[in-house]
């Protein structure tokens, strides 16, 4: 996957050295060691990948479904195999724990595991006798060439929300991984290079804005899957639109959470310091928002600070730390001005995470846990994706004013309550206009068999990562209709 640390793309069944003129260093965001190159391919390699992909689409849609996934079965137990291996290349170009990559890598799996249940997930329908002697039925078709842009929080994860569904349906793919995190898909790539796939199933290609427009201006790709922040989502949404493909795009968050005065506030803390300021914060279900309700206020307060102070941080390969840093110095930067922007805008600085040295790794791009209190709920930082470890605290008196709160936000990933009121958690996830709800959880994470949902400028398609409605998203849907005349007929 490398020559002479130049990372390769995965082309046709073959590692190629990419033409670029350009190629961008890739750090360990913990000690700021340089661990490779990876290049920003053009667009001419980006078209030889879907040529190869449309050449191979054919015989692999014609492969019949039960040997499709005959090689996912033996993805996923070299998957389990290089598991360890897989989750330090994480930890190292990443940032995050290790307990974290390997639990990411853990849920990508698990959609590998979903996917080879394609024969029956894929199945149609039919009715006979529509009229005398007219049957009707519904088959699902793969789309053809379909491609993948992923970020750079979830490296081992999110490009297997789309991967393993994509070509189990009878799609081939094109992943497109973050520029900042290319390692671990490298990584993967070599041992779906074992599988022994036709050549131009599946491809790698490295890069940046230019491989993604000639994604999603190739006339040959079919369908984008994209996750990112809103902004870039929103683009690539209707750039692909606008060329005639469908598109599923996760957006950014701010995702929030309401703490009862009846709330098991042990409990809750360590669940809502985990929620926030697990990964760094750099996750698009990290709670961002904390809206305590009456009473609840004091304690919560008191406990969540302890929290953040307490936290642990250093390198993700040190098995005492409990958050690494954040993925590049310009991250630190922002988050860090976002803080002093929370405080000029009159919320009281809890904990400051800024200007943080750990020991031994001086040249880490950390910040540490920070909490702010009183946040107006109509200041810009109650508003804007600050993804970082950073959470702001808001008083209200009632739990109405409090989904008001989280329905007035242009944002709609994740929203979770804490409680002990059955009644209040019905009524919570009645009304929050958001896609993915909690209840006494705070990283509301839909397993592998069900949708990972959004809603408003968290998400921008019609069918979403995983499950079913991966199954949907990667197949098109034909109904034939038929006659057959003969005598028996003709007697009716």
């Amino acid at each position: 996957m490398t020559q002479h640390r130049q990372l390769m793309n995965y082309i046709g069944g073959q590692w190629t050295h990419s033409r670029a003129a350009e190629y961008l260093p890739v750090r360990n965001p913990a000690t700021d060691e340089l661990l490779a190159h990876v290049p920003l391919s053009p667009a001419d390699e980006v078209d030889t990948a879907v040529q190869a992909a449309q050449a191979a689409f054919d015989g692999w849609r014609r492969t019949p479904p039960t040997e499709r996934i005959q090689y996912l079965f033996k993805f996923k137990q070299l998957l389990e195999e290089h598991s360890e291996e897989i989750a330090h290349l994480t930890t190292q170009e990443c940032g995050k724990t290790l307990a974290e990559a390997q639990g990411e890598l853990l849920r990508g799996i698990e959609n590998v595991e979903v996917a080879t249940g394609i024969p029956s997930l894929m199945m149609g329908y039919n009715l006979e006798d529509i009229a005398s002697g007219i049957d009707e039925h519904m088959f699902r078709q793969p789309v053809g060439v379909v491609a993948a842009i992923t970020p750079f929080n979830f490296p081992g994860m999110i490009p297997l929300w789309f991967l393993p569904y994509a070509i189990a349906c009878g799609n081939c793919f094109i992943l497109k991984p973050s520029e900042k995190v290319p390692l671990t898909m490298a990584r993967v790539f070599e041992l779906i290079d074992q599988l022994g796939l036709p050549t131009g199933v599946v491809s790698l290609v490295n890069g940046g804005k230019e491989a993604v427009d000639a994604l999603l201006d190739h006339s040959l790709v079919r369908a984008i899957s994209f996750v990112g922040s809103s902004p870039v989502a929103k683009y690539v949404y209707s750039r692909a639109a606008a060329n005639g493909k469908r598109a599923q795009c996760q957006g950014g968050a701010k995702n929030t959470v309401i703490v009862l005065p009846d709330a098991d506030m042990e409990m809750t803390t360590r669940i809502v310091a985990d929620s926030s300021f697990g990964c760094a914060g750099q996750r698009c279900l990290a709670t961002s928002v904390a809206i305590t309700v009456g009473e609840a206020r004091t304690e919560f307060r008191e406990r969540l600070t302890d929290a953040a102070v307490q936290r642990k941080v250093g390198s993700g390969l040190d098995s005492e730390v409990e958050m690494g840093p954040v993925i590049t110095p310009e991250s630190k930067q922002r988050i860090e001005s976002l803080i002093a922007k929370g405080a000029r805008e009159g919320a009281e600085l809890l904990v400051d995470g800024r200007n943080t040295q750990v020991k031994g790794y001086e040249r880490g791009y950390f910040v540490r846990p920070t909490l702010l209190d009183n946040l107006a709920p109509q200041s810009e930082l109650a508003r804007t994706e600050i993804f970082g470890p950073v959470l702001s605290l808001i008083h209200v008196q009632d739990i109405d004013a409090a989904i008001e709160l989280i329905n007035a936000s242009p944002f709609g990933n994740m929203a979770c309550l804490f409680t002990s009121s059955g009644a209040a958690a019905r009524k919570f996830r009645y009304e929050v206009r958001v896609g993915n709800i909690g209840i006494n959880v705070g990283v509301a994470a839909p397993m592998a068999f069900f949708p990972f949902t959004g809603w408003k400028d968290s998400f921008f398609g019609d069918m979403h990562a995983q499950g079913r409605d991966a199954i949907e998203f990667y197949t098109e849907k034909k109904v034939v209709v038929e006659r057959w005349p003969c005598e028996w007929s003709r007697k009716f």
